[in-house]
């Protein structure tokens, strides 16, 4: 299927076809007998993959898994749901994990576990849901093997997420950091990965090798893990800072958050990348 590239920044006006690859189908529960369908994007041809087509340069393997959270905001007139018309609600602490109106609102939960539904209908392994630290902040996991089919999974349950909140007035609010340089969490998606060496080998040495490469590369990962990030990784509200890369057992204020279940296994399992 062609589209005009132009109108979504992805070409010129006077060279404005780009070309949609399906790449994944998925069942669509809101409608009768529908489906979402992933595409990626490609130039005229329909061969060469669009400079914005990220998703046909990754490795794709499928020994690798990812659980990755995703935090967002709901928001109500310009102001994440909960928030005073002026001023800020009272401070951080019972929201997280939080029940009752006071904490959550009416509604939060409703939406949320509507999207969860609407997931799982679609085939997509949504793994759990919680109210996060700030208020108006939730949380949804997605877990998938192989790098393409967590990502597709990943990208079609924020689409759900966007066209859900439609029929409530509601906003989401993906940004890293939308509260800006205030006493309020940002919002990331912390990555849980392993590979299969990782679960089935592992060992010390070899996670004092892995730690040691991600250092060495901490430039080049800050550079896709999200724009505007530095913003959110201070070295405050459970972030490491954005130009130092560090690793500790349970540590949510370190890069990677090594759990104990990882090293109690001998050094195998998964790892969690707390920066994206």
């Amino acid at each position: 299927w062609g589209f005009d590239g132009s109108s979504t920044q992805q070409a010129e006006g006077h060279s404005s076809d780009c070309v949609l690859k399906p790449v994944a189908v998925f069942p669509d529960a809101a409608r009768t007998n529908g489906v979402l369908v992933m595409c990626e994007v490609m130039m005229p041809d329909g061969k060469t993959p669009h400079a914005s087509n990220k998703r046909a340069t990754i490795l794709d393997d499928a020994g690798a898994w990812f659980g990755f959270e995703q935090e967002y905001f709901f928001y109500k007139d310009g102001r994440p749901l909960g928030f005073p018309s002026s001023g800020y609600p009272a401070p951080q602490g019972p929201y997280y994990t939080g029940v009752g109106f006071s904490n959550v609102g009416d509604v939060a939960r409703k939406i949320v576990e509507e999207h969860l539904d609407l997931c799982l209908a679609a085939g997509i392994n949504h793994e759990g849901i919680n109210a996060e630290v700030a208020k108006g902040q939730w949380e949804f996991q997605i877990f998938g093997k192989g790098s393409k089919k967590a990502a597709d999974e990943m990208w079609m349950a924020r689409y759900l997420m966007l066209r859900l909140t439609e029929k409530y007035g509601i906003d989401i609010e993906f940004h890293c950091k939308p509260l800006g340089d205030t006493d309020w969490n940002g919002s990331g998606m912390h990555a849980n990965f392993s590979t299969e060496y990782m679960r089935t080998v592992g060992g010390k040495e070899y996670f004092e090798a892995l730690m040691a490469a991600f250092d060495k590369n901490l430039m080049d990962h800050i550079a896709v893990y999200g724009p505007d990030n530095d913003k959110r990784l201070t070295g405050k509200h459970e972030t490491a800072p954005w130009n130092k890369f560090s690793y500790g057992v349970a540590d949510r204020g370190a890069s990677i958050r090594v759990p104990h279940s990882f090293v109690n296994n001998g050094y195998k399992g998964y790892l969690e990348d707390r920066r994206p």
